[in-house]
């Protein structure tokens, strides 16, 4: 294909086509942006400010509410500052580059909740070890593991997309640049490209979301056979994770799992998996765990004093 043919813009269609329908979600997502994002915040700020919460959990959730808020943050701006304009463009250029991160930080993101679950088996089967095995430096590894591994992802979908001829039409079915939508306009034959997508990034959702499950399974199961108030807090642990791992390997599977293919929900699961649930996250994670709860009424009780004095 000539370059002089080549698309150097994608144009979004968005959510919705009527002007009404999309100040009502501008309205909604920004007032949900502007609620969650500071507790997302908060969470980290608490994390790294009280002297308590230092044990590896901890560490790796507030590296979890940062890629969280990174994650939600690649699409959310635009889409918000596109409910007002007629024609909602992205460069070529610009849909790499958010394709890139997108998949970067969630591939990071999954990895780091497999890392999650690792430290939940080593605190509930070897209690006694816990604290030399999962360790500071272990855990940066880990979490510098995880980072790697979404990169390496990243790179990979990347390599296949952008090496694709693009020469018209140039219209996304969607508010954001993803590789289900980018492959379907491309001018060449792209099943080879598909299929090695799906197996990169469908295949592997599956693959850690039943070994998660398996794996909390495991735990659960250990859990419900002791009483007392460590057991019981490990198993509200334990729920808190399992929730998460739902919230994002089952819109992940639904979307990277199978072919890629238009349906009628593929526009509402894309927000809940890019925007809502990545924000939510450590919040679900935060409302069953009492040490932060009181952590996070101290630091608020701190700047309150401070400021009345």
């Amino acid at each position: 294909m000539e370059n002089s043919t080549r698309v150097t813009d994608f144009v979004l269609m968005g959510l919705s086509q009527r002007r009404e329908v999309q100040l009502i979600l501008f309205m909604v997502f920004l007032t949900f942006y502007i609620i969650i994002l500071p507790c997302n915040i908060l969470i980290i700020v608490t994390i790294r400010g009280d002297p308590h919460l230092t044990s590896p959990m901890y560490f790796l959730l507030a590296n979890l509410a940062f890629l969280d808020i990174w994650y939600s943050s690649i699409t959310a701006p635009k889409m918000q500052l596109d409910f007002f304009s007629e024609q909602k463009m992205i460069s070529f250029g610009g849909c790499i580059t958010q394709l890139f991160f997108l998949h970067f930080v969630g591939a990071a993101e999954m990895f780091l909740l497999t890392v999650m679950a690792y430290d939940r088996y080593t605190a509930i089967c070897k209690p006694l070890h816990y604290t030399s095995i999962m360790n500071r430096h272990l855990c940066t590894i880990l979490v510098l593991a995880s980072w790697s591994g979404g990169f390496v992802h990243s790179i990979i979908q990347v390599a296949l997309i952008i090496r694709l001829p693009f020469c018209g039409p140039n219209q996304l079915d969607n508010f954001f640049c993803d590789i289900t939508q980018v492959l379907k306009i491309a001018c060449a034959d792209t099943f080879a490209e598909e299929l090695v997508m799906i197996f990169s990034s469908g295949l592997i959702s599956v693959v850690c979301f039943v070994a998660l499950l398996v794996s909390y399974a495991f735990l659960l199961s250990m859990l419900k056979k002791n009483a007392g108030d460590s057991s019981r807090k490990a198993l509200s642990t334990c729920y808190s994770h399992i929730t998460i791992v739902v919230f994002m390997f089952g819109p992940s599977i639904y979307i990277y799992a199978r072919p890629f293919r238009s349906f009628s929900l593929d526009k509402v699961v894309s927000v809940f998996h890019t925007i809502i649930f990545p924000l939510l996250n450590p919040i679900i994670y935060t409302m069953r765990n009492k040490e932060i709860k009181t952590a996070m009424w101290k630091l608020g009780s701190r700047n309150v004093l401070c400021k009345g004095k």
